[in-house]
């Protein structure tokens, strides 16, 4: 007999592009995003920068009505919702998030969501430092310099450079939380004096990729309690696909998100 499927054709769907394997021991032990025989869309296998892709139903999630620019937002939001779930910062917490890229806003407004009293952004770009107050920092600031010492209970990692990881426990507080959630490029090592991470008593955490994060993803996407729509700066069709690279790897004046349309005409 038939199995039932979720999806009938011409459903709108959003791809969760981690496939686990759902059979290693991590897998069997809630752990998917350390799956043993993991498997991506766009890395493993074909990925989405073609007219079309395939992808197993399990990594299919149902958008609605959603625009499909705002569905593609699904998975960075589910490891950013993560990440969230890791911190778990306590209700009225000052954050201080690293890094206002489109990663930095969508963790500025998740941990909004979770109470987060006052949040202030730093990135050297004025632009985006600017961009962040407009999404809703309570301050924003272009340099390191300008915070203040041992006085958040919470500080977000969000650019993945290794100099600027370093810093992080400088201005968090006695008994506060580290996540370092930006990606570090593989062979670097990070330079932090170990003394005062024991004289603090802080907790060091990090965040990789999501763990069944996807249908809260849509849902909050749905409710419109999450805005992406802000953080499209650039949308090409598939033949641009080398120019919006070329463009994030340049640092193009402007650039958040570029969003490439294989359907476009």
């Amino acid at each position: 007999m038939r199995r039932c499927c979720r999806f009938r054709v011409g459903d709108r769907v959003a791809v969760e592009p981690n496939i686990a394997c759902d059979n290693c021991t991590h897998c069997l032990h809630n752990r998917h995003n350390f799956c043993s025989n993991w498997q991506a869309i766009g890395v493993t296998r074909p990925g989405g920068m073609a007219e079309y892709v395939t992808a197993p139903e399990k990594s299919t999630f149902d958008i609605g009505d959603l625009p499909f620019e705002h569905g593609a937002f699904m998975e960075p939001l589910s490891c950013v919702l993560h990440g969230v779930e890791r911190l778990q910062p306590e209700l009225a917490s000052r954050i201080a998030i690293f890094g206002a890229g489109p990663i930095g806003i969508l963790l500025l407004q998740a941990l909004r969501l979770v109470g987060a009293a006052e949040i202030t952004v730093v990135d050297k770009n004025p632009t985006r430092a600017a961009f962040a107050e407009h999404m809703g920092a309570d301050q924003a600031f272009a340099s390191l310099d300008d915070l203040p010492k041992d006085d958040y209970d919470a500080l977000v990692d969000a650019t993945g450079v290794v100099a600027v990881m370093s810093r992080t426990i400088d201005f968090v507080r006695h008994g506060g939380k580290v996540l370092l959630f930006g990606v570090p490029p593989a062979g670097q090592a990070i330079s932090i004096e170990a003394f005062p991470i024991f004289r603090k008593g802080l907790t060091i955490l990090s965040s990789f990729t999501s763990l069944r994060n996807s249908y809260q993803a849509v849902d909050l996407l749905k409710q419109g309690r999450i805005r992406v729509e802000e953080l499209v700066s650039h949308r090409l069709p598939l033949e641009g696909f080398e120019e919006g690279i070329e463009s994030l790897e340049r640092g193009s004046q402007g650039i958040k998100k570029v969003m490439i349309l294989p359907n476009a005409v």
